[in-house]
C-alpha cells in the first residue's frame, strides 16, 4: 500500500499541473466550440433544409441534442462578443462591428480566462478580427488567426499571410486554409490530450467570398452549396480525429452558427418550402435564430429535440459549471448555465432570449417578442412569419404576453447601459459608407 501511494505521489509531482489541479483536470471534459460563420438553420439537414444535405452535422445531432430555439445576435462581431463574454452588448458595449474592437482584456474576461483556474489549456482558431489585440491577449494559451472574413485561399488579398501565436507565416499556394485549420486543431488536441482544452474553432465557412473548395469539380455551378459540404465533412473529419486520439467520450462537441444566413442566400435556405422570415444583420427572427447540436457521448443523452430558449450569452457560464469553477464574480453575467439541460437532468429553462443590435432590441419568449418601440409580434409560426399585434386587438393572452416582456425588459435597462453611438444598421462604418457613395451614383 506504501509503495502504491509512493508511486502516485512520483507521478504526479511530474505533472505539468500542480497537485491540486492535476486531480482537478482528470475529471473536467474537453470542450470544443465550433462557430460556423453567417449558417442559418436553413441550411442544415437536421433542421429541415429543402437544399442543403450535411451528413455529418446530421450524425453529430442524433449522438447529443438538437435546439430548435436557440438565438445569438445577428452580426458576427457582437455575436462573438456575447458568446466569449457571457454579457449583454449594452454592457460590454460591443453592440455594433466597430465597437467590438473597443472591448478591452482590462475590463472583460473571455471564456479561456475563466476556464484556466479549472486547469485548462485553451486554442482559438479562424476568425478573430471583431476583437482587437490577439487571442493570446484575451487569455488564449495558443491561436492561429486571419484577416477578414471567409478566408479560403492564397489568391484573396486578404489572405496572403496568416498569424500564428505571434509568428506570421506565408499562406502558400494551393494551401487551403480550412485544411490549415483543422490541422492546427488536431494538433493542438494531440499535444494537450493528458488534460482538459478548450477550442474555439472559430469556422471561416460559409462566409463570402464563396470560392471553389478543393472538392469543388471543375465544371461546378454551385460553389455555395460545395463550401456547406466542405464543411460538413470537416466536422466529420473532427469527430473521427476525436475517436481516433480515444478523447471522444472525454469531449462535449457544439456546434452553433454566428448569425443567421446571409443575405442574398436566403432564397435558397429554405424549410418545408418555406423561406424563413428575416436574415443576417436582421432583427427578425431568422437573423438570429441558429443551429445549435450539443453532443457528448457517455455523459448526455443522443437523439434528444429540445425546444428550450438558449441565449447565445449562455455558453460562458455554462463551461464554467462544467469545469467547476465560478463565472466572475465581480461583473453581471447575463448567461445561465446549460450544462443540467446537456446532461439530461431536470432543469428549468429560460424563459426569454434578448437581442440587442446597434440600437434596437426586443426580449422574446417562445411565442411573443417585444420591441424597444413597445411592438408586440406575435411568433407562433416563427421563423417563418412574425405577426404584428396591433394596439388595441390584444387578446388577453397578448396582454399578458407584453406584461411579462416589459419587465423583463425594464429589469434589463438596456438604454441605461454603454450607448450605441455606430450606425443604426450595427455593421462597420466603412461598409456602411460605402453603400451609401453606391446609392448616391
Amino acid at each position: 500500500m506504501k509503495l502504491r501511494l509512493l508511486l502516485c505521489a512520483f507521478a504526479l509531482s511530474l505533472s505539468p499541473f500542480p497537485v491540486g489541479a492535476a486531480a482537478l483536470a482528470a475529471a473536467k471534459p474537453n470542450i470544443i466550440f465550433i462557430l460556423a460563420d453567417d449558417y442559418g438553420i436553413g441550411e442544415v439537414g437536421c433542421y429541415g433544409s429543402d437544399n442543403y444535405k450535411t451528413p455529418h452535422i446530421d450524425a453529430l445531432a442524433r449522438s447529443g441534442t438538437r435546439y430548435t430555439h436557440a438565438y445569438t445576435i445577428s452580426l458576427c462581431g457582437p455575436s462573438r462578443a456575447q458568446i466569449l463574454t457571457g454579457r449583454y452588448g449594452f454592457r460590454t458595449g460591443g453592440s455594433n462591428q466597430d465597437a467590438v474592437r473597443e472591448i478591452s482584456p482590462r475590463k472583460e474576461k473571455l471564456i479561456p480566462t475563466v476556464l484556466k483556474p479549472a486547469g485548462y489549456v485553451s486554442t482559438m482558431i479562424g476568425k478573430w478580427s471583431q476583437f482587437s489585440l490577439q487571442p493570446s491577449d484575451f487569455g488564449f494559451d495558443d491561436y492561429l488567426r486571419y484577416a477578414g472574413s471567409g478566408a479560403y485561399w492564397n489568391t484573396q488579398e486578404k489572405l496572403k499571410t496568416y498569424v500564428v501565436n505571434g509568428e506570421t507565416r506565408p499562406l502558400r499556394d494551393k494551401e487551403y486554409m480550412p485544411d490549415l485549420m483543422h490541422r492546427h486543431l488536431v494538433e493542438f488536441m494531440t499535444q494537450h490530450r493528458e488534460r482538459p482544452f478548450y477550442a474555439h474553432y472559430s469556422l471561416s465557412h460559409v462566409h463570402s467570398d464563396i470560392l471553389p473548395t478543393p472538392d469543388s469539380a471543375p465544371d461546378s455551378q454551385d460553389h455555395y452549396g460545395d463550401n456547406v459540404r466542405y464543411m460538413d465533412k470537416l466536422v466529420g473529419k473532427l469527430i473521427a480525429d476525436l475517436d481516433r486520439l480515444k478523447l471522444r467520450e472525454k469531449t462535449i462537441v457544439i456546434f452553433f452558427g454566428d448569425n443567421g444566413t446571409s443575405n442574398g442566400r436566403t432564397a435558397q435556405a429554405t424549410i418545408g418550402g418555406r423561406p424563413l422570415a428575416g436574415a443576417k444583420g436582421s432583427m427578425l427572427d431568422g437573423g438570429g435564430r441558429v443551429p445549435m447540436i450539443v453532443s457528448w457521448p457517455g455523459a448526455a443523452p443522443a437523439g434528444r429535440v429540445s425546444a428550450d430558449l438558449v441565449d447565445s450569452s449562455d455558453f460562458l457560464p455554462t463551461f464554467a459549471e462544467l469545469a467547476g469553477v465560478k463565472p466572475p464574480a465581480d461583473t453581471i453575467i447575463d448567461g445561465r448555465s446549460l450544462a443540467a439541460q446537456i446532461r439530461g437532468e431536470r432543469s428549468g429553462s429560460r424563459s426569454w432570449v434578448f437581442h440587442q443590435l446597434a440600437r434596437n432590441w426586443y426580449v422574446r419568449e417562445a411565442n411573443w417578442k417585444l420591441n424597444q418601440a413597445g411592438e408586440l409580434f406575435d411568433m407562433s409560426d416563427a421563423p417563418f412569419v412574425e405577426k404584428p399585434v396591433a394596439p388595441g386587438s390584444e387578446t388577453p393572452a397578448a396582454n399578458a404576453a407584453r406584461q411579462r416582456l416589459a419587465a423583463a425588459l425594464a429589469q434589463l435597462n438596456p438604454a441605461g447601459g454603454i450607448p450605441d453611438t455606430g450606425d443604426e444598421s450595427g455593421r462597420h462604418a466603412k461598409n456602411v459608407e460605402a453603400k451609401k457613395k453606391r446609392r448616391e451614383k
